[in-house]
């Protein structure tokens, strides 16, 4: 498929067509890798860009400690309660 490049500032811009953005799931506001291989312009749906504090919204203290079995603690590891 062909379309047209436009002027956008000091760049070029162009539109991408509904039906291939729908098939990969980019909407107004997407980010986008652009690379060059040899003669092409490749773009790609970025990778999200996850926060660790968002990823663990909900997580207690406990839910860690449940996470890993790391085995009976051993020598200076013991703790008497």
């Amino acid at each position: 498929m062909q379309v047209l490049l436009t002027r956008w500032g000091n760049s070029l811009g162009l539109r991408i067509p509904k039906a291939m953005t729908e098939k990969i799931g980019l909407t107004d506001g997407s980010r986008v890798e652009v690379q060059m291989e040899d003669d092409r312009i490749v773009i790609s749906s970025a990778r999200p860009r996850y926060v660790l504090r968002d990823l663990l919204v909900g997580v207690t203290p406990d839910d860690m400690r449940d996470a890993f079995d790391w085995g009976e603690d051993v020598g200076r590891e013991i703790v008497e309660e």
